[in-house]
């Protein structure tokens, strides 16, 4: 059995300049472990794969084409393969997310 958890993972460099952490990354899927301090946010990007975000804490707001929501903790959004998107965190709390892909992307120097 393997285990990890997000606060003993490195965080990951990245174009957003935010701290996101590596826990699975393999060739059928990647899972990231993403924090947004209040007023942090991820540029607006495309990824080659879809994505889910899933929220464990706070309230983010998730950017996917022309749609923009808040959503709560507990939440799972999915954002199709090829579409601009990005996450804001414009509370005055925490917020935290899992970011997963499937299949993961093949280049990373571009992404999360």
């Amino acid at each position: 059995m393997k285990t990890k958890t997000y606060k003993t993972e490195p965080v990951k460099e990245n174009p957003h300049g935010v701290d996101v952490r590596n826990l699975y990354d393999h060739q059928e899927a990647q899972i990231m472990h993403m924090t947004l301090q209040p007023g942090e946010s991820l540029k607006p990007h495309k990824t080659p794969v879809n994505a889910i975000f899933y929220i464990l804490e706070g309230e983010p707001t998730i950017h996917i084409g022309e749609e923009s929501i808040l959503h709560s903790k507990d939440t799972l959004i999915e954002s199709p393969a090829d579409v601009v998107h990005y996450i804001s965190n414009e509370s005055k709390d925490v917020a935290r997310i899992l970011v997963i892909k499937a299949p993961r992307p093949e280049n990373q120097s571009k992404i999360l």
